[in-house]
């Protein structure tokens, strides 16, 4: 297999062009399968996405191995926006592009996975958070891996709850994204006797001061502070969270979508104490270290994140599905791909053994962590101390309350 070849797409700044495939030949093209890394290289979710995101796809294309067909994989930057993201999705499959993986941004991957379904062709969301993927906007041709909303909303939020914060303040990142984060977390705040005492929504991606907004958030008297943002918008409200002394005053962060590549950004001086839920985390396991051994080569001056490795995951899964199908009976099928990567237990290094329910939700334990304190750290990335782990079946939304046209009642 000619894993070695890889070509990097860029979109233009104004019009979010795409360079062209080169010609090949038909019966090349027939044995090649293409997979395009759409993703965040250049704004708020670069460090957790990007290219760690490319490493992991990489990753799983080199352990994949020649099985008797080519695999090329593209990569091109969406922006975070949802236009030139469904632009290069289109010209992409236009031109011969099979899958694409990782799709940051929530309101990105909405789009880019109705695009999908329309062409017929798979879209393995890994960056995209929204539960949506699976719910209402589910889709014979999309699945979703990794973490979503929901799943953030039950474990770092109930902890919270059950930790005595029951009342909450959010400060939500203004876009799909953050929307499904606040209402699945206010859902499970307001299930477990919480109340919710406001929200105040910030504009993405354009804001680095937080300050007015936690000033406001305080005013509200709340226990908890709800971060329902990620990437930059998160570390940038941890760290004027703690220039504020809002800890000291009785007011708890709860940061409801937390990577450890935040973390790294933040520092444990800061970031001590906070909770977060992964659903890999690079020390948690022989396997995981050992896949992150594999991988940090591909990635220096970072170590894999859940997003990361959710696309060597995802990409490993599809490959497999392919082979099992045939390139031929797998092209322009998204469907039946789709269709076979669900009848095929999952198993690789960095989530173990799952399954693909009937939505399209890939199923995998959460685990829930507390950052360490700085004495606490022995080593390089070592930040995380793991508080209790939700087995697969019961980390996600259950199947029957997603509302997915896919699911038969």
């Amino acid at each position: 297999m000619e894993a070695g070849r890889r070509r990097l797409l860029a979109t233009g700044a104004a019009a979010g062009a795409v360079a062209a495939l080169p010609r090949v030949a038909r019966a090349q093209a027939a044995a090649t399968i293409r997979i395009g890394v759409l993703t965040d290289m250049s704004g708020s979710y670069r460090d957790n996405t990007g290219p760690g995101s490319v490493a992991g796809t990489q990753q799983a294309v080199a352990e994949f191995g020649s099985r008797g067909f080519a695999v090329e994989v593209l990569v091109a930057d969406h922006q975070n926006k949802p236009d030139v993201g469904v632009n290069i999705a289109r010209q992409w499959y236009d031109q011969g592009v099979d899958v694409i993986v990782d799709i940051p941004t929530s309101s990105v991957g909405l789009a880019v996975q109705n695009v999908s379904r329309e062409k017929n062709k798979v879209a393995l969301n890994v960056g995209s958070a929204t539960s949506d993927l699976t719910g209402p906007q589910c889709s014979p041709t999309g699945i979703h891996w990794a973490y979503d909303t929901w799943m953030l909303a039950k474990s770092t939020g109930g902890a919270t709850v059950q930790a005595g914060g029951d009342s909450w303040f959010f400060i939500t990142a203004d876009y799909a994204f953050g929307h499904a984060l606040e209402r699945d977390a206010s859902a499970f705040v307001r299930a477990a006797g919480g109340k919710v005492l406001g929200t105040v929504r910030t504009p993405f991606p354009a804001t680095t001061d937080f300050s007015a907004f936690l000033v406001q958030a305080q005013a509200a008297k709340p226990k908890v502070i709800g971060l329902a943002n990620a990437g930059a918008d998160t570390i940038n409200c941890v760290k004027q969270a703690a220039e504020f002394g809002l800890a000291r005053r009785g007011i708890k962060l709860a940061s409801l979508l937390l990577f450890i590549t935040d973390v790294h950004s933040i520092g444990l001086q800061t970031g001590q104490g906070l909770v977060c839920s992964e659903t890999f985390y690079w020390d948690l396991n022989d396997r995981t270290r050992a896949f992150t051994k594999r991988v940090l080569p591909r990635m220096p001056g970072l170590h894999p994140n859940s997003i990361h490795a959710g696309c060597y995951s995802a990409t490993l899964h599809y490959l497999k599905a392919v082979a099992d199908m045939g390139v031929a009976a797998a092209k322009g099928a998204g469907a039946e791909v789709v269709n076979r990567m669900k009848a095929m237990p999952c198993d690789d290094d960095a989530f173990g053994p799952g399954r693909i329910r009937e939505d399209g939700r890939k199923l995998c334990p959460s685990h829930l962590f507390e950052v360490k304190a700085p004495a606490e750290s022995r080593a390089p990335w070592d930040y995380y101390k793991l508080l209790q782990t939700t087995p697969a079946e019961a980390a996600f939304r259950p199947l029957n309350e997603g509302n997915c046209p896919l699911v038969r009642s």
